[in-house]
């Protein structure tokens, strides 16, 4: 990938909400507090705000937890504050709440059971942005599986791990696989949900990035301005208009159109620093990007300002191991050589190149797919280059 920033998909708090909202009477009467709480941080998560949610969801979680260590409602609420700790880039404090949360229901509903889809899918969606794709490759399998036999194949939620294997895909520069799994998911979204719901913007979005990587912009640029315009309605200042911004930006990037693309970039940073806070992973990504078009306009100082920033950022948030970390290292790395600082440059590259050897020995993927009625499933290895 060049760098986009997929607008992947989770279940969300919301949808997790609702179901809460039908607990039978004689439980709903004790459960006031912590619903009104857990609404509370709905009602902030999807306005962009995290770390309000975040105080609400802890305060939910309090009164979850006189419900007993099995109860539904606590691993709805634990799960809630796992999303909410994975869009403000606090992963490792994600991936336990996520784990627990699975058990619970697990043990519940049993093992097959949609709203266990519903947490493999966002602990699917944590270890992608983590560089774990083999472990997510599995759970994104897995969910999807369950979805198709509960729902069907023309359901939200198959759409939803649709759009995620596609992602998956994408980060390993599998771009046939992308665009089939992409354009499944937004026939789904578009029949069930229509054409203008934030869901669809993800899938416009992720598609017009297999047509970037690929060199084919005339197609990417409509669905990139397509998506945008759903997510200014529809959402307002959030994270995901800036990651369209982003996107759309480094479109133009890509095809040298410099003009165009610094504004974007810096309405995207400015909207990602203001809803995730300045030391977000998202926020690097727009450093890096901007690091980028200085380095190409030969504003040197400029880009390694940028740089340093992403490369902090990545290293504080993802871990130092992260491929993303590399990405940045390598960018530096030709930057510090055009700057005719051959020996820092010499030791950013050593440090990438180890970061992408540990990398690809730990990136096999295996994705089993449910195959329509009367054919074999398919089971597919990818292996990251």
């Amino acid at each position: 990938m060049i760098g986009k920033t997929l607008t992947l998909t989770s279940a969300g708090l919301a949808v997790g909400l609702a179901a809460a909202l039908l607990w039978p009477a004689a439980v709903a009467a004790g459960t006031g507090s912590w619903q009104q709480e857990r609404a509370a941080a709905v009602a902030a998560y999807g306005a962009g705000n995290y770390d309000i949610a975040e105080a609400r969801l802890l305060d939910a979680l309090d009164r979850a937890k006189s419900f007993g260590p099995n109860d539904p409602r606590l691993a709805a609420t634990l799960n809630d504050l796992a999303l909410t700790y994975f869009r403000l880039g606090r992963y490792t404090e994600a991936e336990p709440l996520h784990k627990r949360a699975l058990e619970i229901r697990e043990r519940t509903y049993g093992i097959d059971d949609p709203k266990v889809a519903a947490i493999l899918n966002d602990l699917a969606f944590l270890y992608v942005a983590q560089g774990r794709t083999t472990e997510a490759g599995r759970l994104h399998g897995r969910a999807l599986a369950i979805r198709e036999k509960a729902y069907g194949p023309a359901h939200p939620a198959v759409a939803e791990s649709l759009n995620n294997i596609g992602g998956l895909y994408l980060e390993l520069d599998r771009y046939a696989e992308a665009e089939e799994y992409y354009i499944r998911a937004l026939g789904i979204v578009g029949e069930s949900l229509g054409e203008s719901h934030p869901f669809t913007m993800a899938s416009l979005n992720n598609l017009a990035a297999v047509y970037d990587e690929q060199g084919r912009y005339s197609e990417a640029e409509p669905l990139y301005k397509k998506a945008l315009g759903i997510g200014e309605e529809t959402l307002g200042e959030h994270p995901q208009v800036a990651a369209s911004l982003n996107n759309l930006a480094l479109h133009y990037d890509t095809q040298g159109k410099l003009d165009d693309a610094e504004p974007l970039y810096l309405r995207a940073l400015k909207i990602a620093r203001k809803t995730l806070g300045a030391e977000h992973p998202d926020v690097a990504t727009n450093l890096d990007h901007l690091g980028m078009l200085y380095a190409t306009q030969r504003k040197f100082n400029l880009a390694e300002s940028h740089y340093r920033q992403a490369i902090g950022i990545r290293r504080a948030r993802l871990g130092a191991a992260h491929v993303l970390v590399a990405q940045s290292l390598e960018r530096y790395s030709l930057l510090l050589t055009e700057m005719g600082r051959v020996a820092e440059a010499q030791r950013a590259r050593a440090q990438a190149s180890a970061i992408r050897v540990k990398a690809a020995q730990a990136n096999r993927v295996e994705i089993v797919d449910e195959a329509p009625k009367g054919k074999p499933a398919v089971k597919t290895i990818v292996t990251s280059g």
